[in-house]
C-alpha cells in the first residue's frame, strides 16, 4: 500500500513543503476526473506480475519481460513494455505495492542519455531523474517510467548532437530543432498511460513540470491528484534551457524549480 510520506519535499533534504499546486488544472478537478473505460488500443491484458510474450492485436503496450532489480536507491520490480506499433521499449520501476491503489508517487522520464549517463549540465534530466528516484525511495511506494525513444525530445541522439552545435551559435532548444526540420517535440505519452492502467494504479501524485503530461494521463483516464515539483537548481549552462521549456512548452516552475 502507498503512503503519502514524501509529498515533493526539497533537494535540500531540509524537508520545506511545496505547495504541490496545479498551475493550470487543479488537483480536485484532475482528482474528480471519472476513469472511463479505455479503447482496446490503450487496454493489455497482462498481469504485470505474470511477464508472457505476444498480445492480442491492436493492444498500445506488451509486458514482454520482468525481474527484481537492486539498485543504490532500494529494489525494484522492473518491467519492460514494448509499443506495438512502434517497436520502443518503455521501463517501468516499481517499488512496493501499486496496484489499485490511489495518489501513487510517478515520474514518467523521458529517456536522456546525456543527462541519465553523463551528467550533462546542457539540461536537469540526470538530476530529475535521481530526485524522482530518491522520492520513490524515501516512500518506499512508486513508479518510475523510463521512456525510451524520448531522446531530444524524440529527435534522437545524433541530431540531439546536431541542435547542440546551433545551440552554440545562439539558438535555443526549439529553435535549433525546427532549423534540422525537426519537430520542437515528438514524444507521445499515450503509452505510458497503457502501462500505468496495466500496472493498475488507480491515480498519481505526478513528479513533472510538463503540462502535456498532466493532460494525457487525464485523457487516459489516469487522474493526477498532486503536482510534486522536483525542485533543481538552476545552472548557467542550462538556464536558457529551462526558460524555453516554461515560455515555449507552457512549463510549470516554482521558484529555482
Amino acid at each position: 500500500m502507498c503512503v503519502g510520506f514524501v509529498r515533493g519535499t526539497r533537494a535540500s533534504g531540509r524537508g520545506v513543503p511545496i505547495s504541490g499546486k496545479l498551475p493550470v488544472h487543479t488537483a480536485s478537478q484532475y482528482c474528480g476526473f471519472m476513469s472511463a473505460p479505455l479503447s482496446n488500443a490503450m487496454l493489455t491484458s497482462h498481469d504485470p506480475s505474470q511477464a508472457t510474450d505476444g498480445a492480442p492485436s491492436g493492444e498500445c503496450v506488451v509486458l514482454d519481460a520482468t525481474a527484481t532489480l537492486p539498485t543504490r536507491y532500494g529494489t525494484f520490480t522492473s518491467y519492460v513494455f514494448r509499443v506495438a506499433e512502434s517497436g520502443a521499449e518503455h521501463l517501468a520501476l516499481v517499488m512496493g505495492d501499486v496496484a489499485n491503489q490511489s495518489s501513487v508517487l510517478t515520474r514518467l522520464h523521458s529517456e536522456c542519455l546525456t543527462g541519465d549517463v553523463l551528467g550533462s549540465y546542457r539540461c536537469d534530466c540526470g538530476e530529475q531523474l535521481d530526485l524522482a528516484l530518491r522520492y520513490i525511495a524515501a516512500e518506499g511506494c512508486g513508479v518510475l517510467l523510463y521512456l525510451r525513444g524520448h531522446e531530444g525530445r524524440g529527435i534522437g541522439l545524433s541530431n540531439k548532437i546536431r541542435a547542440y552545435a546551433l545551440q552554440e551559435q545562439g539558438r535555443d532548444t526549439v529553435e535549433a530543432n525546427l532549423d534540422l526540420g525537426l519537430p520542437d517535440d515528438s514524444r507521445e505519452y499515450d503509452s505510458a498511460a497503457g502501462i500505468l492502467r496495466t500496472l493498475k494504479v488507480t491515480s498519481v501524485r505526478l513528479m513533472s513540470n510538463n503540462p502535456e503530461k498532466f493532460d494525457t494521463l487525464s485523457k487516459h483516464g489516469i487522474p493526477v491528484c498532486e503536482r510534486v515539483a522536483l525542485a533543481i537548481p538552476m545552472r548557467e549552462e542550462n538556464e536558457r534551457y529551462i526558460r524555453t521549456k516554461q515560455l515555449k512548452f507552457g512549463h510549470y516552475f516554482d521558484e529555482n524549480e
